[in-house]
């Protein structure tokens, strides 16, 4: 995922200028942010720190400095390594009001993007997880964020954690050049197969929203993860029917 992260921010600066990118908190991609931070990696002197804008894909309802925080936790790992600007780092205010702090978000967004009327953003990297219960970004199963078309950004209720969460709709997650699931763990095994192979319900499974409407997906899974996709056969090709 570093290396992906690199690839892409390179390629966006070299033919736009700059690089945005939407990455995802959590544990799966916190070992990324500290390999993109330690400079016996390389990584650190590769990347175009001063031309990335760097931007959430959701965010819990707690302020900065809380435990469960993604921006906490990535400037933890990251932030507080590199040399990338404050002012290029547009994270979202957990701590205000959930439908203040998305429309403000939002307002951010568009701002930076230059967008109008009913644009939508297209980050070169929207980095993705996916939830033992098949939700993606802040999109859970039967939550009303999921019908969201029009918006950037909204404050998505999520009953069954008793929560708020602040999260990028799926149509903007899918203007993504590059969308990227990284996923591990072998709790995630059933959920991945059930989403990849099952029919088409994003109610039940919201990872099955994201497919990317110009853009590239690719999923970077450990073997445990993917312990019940189907084998390669012996050209090793694999071959998944994935139903639409």
């Amino acid at each position: 995922m570093a290396e992906k992260v690199l690839e892409v921010a390179q390629a966006a600066v070299s033919a736009r200028g700059v690089a945005r990118l939407a990455i995802s908190g959590g544990s799966t991609p916190k070992r990324s942010f500290e390999l993109l931070a330690d400079p016996e990696q390389g990584f650190v002197k590769q990347m175009p720190w001063d031309k990335i804008d760097l931007f959430w894909v959701d965010e819990r309802c707690v302020p900065p400095d809380d435990k469960d925080s993604n921006y906490r936790m990535t400037r933890e790992a990251l932030l507080s390594k590199v040399p990338l600007p404050q002012e290029r780092v547009f994270r979202i205010e957990g701590e205000l009001d959930p439908e203040d702090a998305a429309a403000r978000y939002e307002s951010a967004i568009r701002n930076r993007f230059r967008l109008e009327g009913a644009e939508l953003p297209t980050f070169d990297l929207v980095a993705l997880g996916m939830g033992p219960d098949g939700h993606t970004a802040s999109l859970f199963p039967h939550t009303e964020g999921l019908h969201e078309l029009g918006r950037v950004a909204i404050a998505n209720h999520v009953p069954q954690k008793e929560t708020w969460r602040v999260t990028l709709t799926a149509p903007v997650i899918n203007q993504g050049r590059q969308v990227v699931f990284l996923i591990g763990g072998e709790d995630k095994a059933e959920v991945l197969s059930q989403v990849l192979s099952s029919k088409y319900d994003p109610e039940t499974w919201p990872s099955q929203l994201v497919q990317p409407k110009n853009g590239s997906l690719l999923l970077l899974l450990d073997r445990a993860a993917a312990a019940l996709l189907p084998k390669t056969d012996e050209s090793g090709e694999g071959h998944l029917e994935i139903q639409r």
